[in-house]
Parts: structure tokens; C-alpha cells; sequence
């Protein structure tokens, strides 16, 4: 990347500051224990450590939990390309789970793929702590204001 790349990518003070403080409001997230880390232009990556409550009775991940985090990496990935009086929700989310989480510090990394004047497409990867592909999402956001 670019100097002039990584500019326009980045996000105005003021842009993170309201984002990273709707992040703050979102209960939910807040719930399961995610993280809000880097923020770019379409852009977002969220965390969450894995502890025992999240886990199903074989030790794993539970499945919603890492939709859950997809769908939120989503979510915030799309803030960044929003005015501050706009709002979205989602319409549709297809996950691929391609291995379990076990344990450590998972990541959502997503990237709005499309950013349509109602419709947002956006592909979420979740990685593992050593960085190994642990799931796939492709979701749609559609703009209610």
C-alpha cells in the first residue's frame, strides 16, 4: 500500500471518534466481549478473546457467536462509509464455519465489497489466534435512513 493509498483510507478524527463511541453503545458486543481494533475507509476489524461461556458443551465456539462477530465486524465496516444520521441493518448473512475456535483471540476482518445507495455488500474473514482461516461470511446491510 501507498502512502496516498493508506491516506485515503484513513478515516477523519472525528469519523473514528463517533464510530469507535457507537461502538461503545452496542450492548451486545459489549455481552460477548468483542473489541473494536482498526478502522479504514469500508473497512473494519473487531476481536474477541474465547472464554469458557462461549463455548458449546464439545469445547468449541458456538456457531452464533462467531456469526455474531462477523456480523458486527460487518456492521462497523459499513459505519465508516456512512453519514452520521444514517442507519443500516442486515438482510441477509452466509457464514461458512471451515474450522473450529478453540481457544485464544479470535479476529473478524471485514471489507464492504459494494456500497450501493440502499445496499451494502460486505465479506468477513474470522481468523484464529495463529491467523488461520476459521471462517467465511458474505452479508447485506440495506440503508433505513
Amino acid at each position: 500500500m501507498t502512502d496516498d493509498d493508506a491516506a485515503a483510507s484513513a478515516l477523519a478524527p472525528e469519523q473514528e471518534r463517533r464510530i469507535r463511541e457507537a461502538f461503545e453503545e452496542v450492548p451486545f458486543a459489549r455481552f460477548l466481549g468483542i473489541e473494536l481494533g482498526e478502522l479504514k475507509r469500508g473497512q473494519a476489524t473487531l476481536h474477541l478473546d474465547i472464554r469458557d461461556e462461549l463455548r458449546r458443551n464439545n469445547g468449541f465456539t458456538h456457531g452464533g457467536v462467531v456469526a455474531s462477530l462477523a456480523d458486527t465486524a460487518a456492521a462497523f465496516a459499513i459505519l465508516t462509509l456512512l453519514e452520521p444520521d444514517q442507519t443500516t441493518t442486515t438482510i441477509d448473512l452466509t457464514i461458512h464455519y471451515l474450522r473450529p475456535l478453540k481457544s485464544g483471540r479470535a479476529s473478524a476482518q471485514a471489507r464492504v465489497l459494494r456500497a450501493g445507495r440502499r445496499v451494502q455488500v460486505i465479506s468477513v474473514e474470522v481468523l484464529d489466534e495463529s491467523k488461520a482461516l476459521a471462517a467465511t461470511a458474505l452479508t447485506s446491510f440495506i440503508k433505513l435512513t
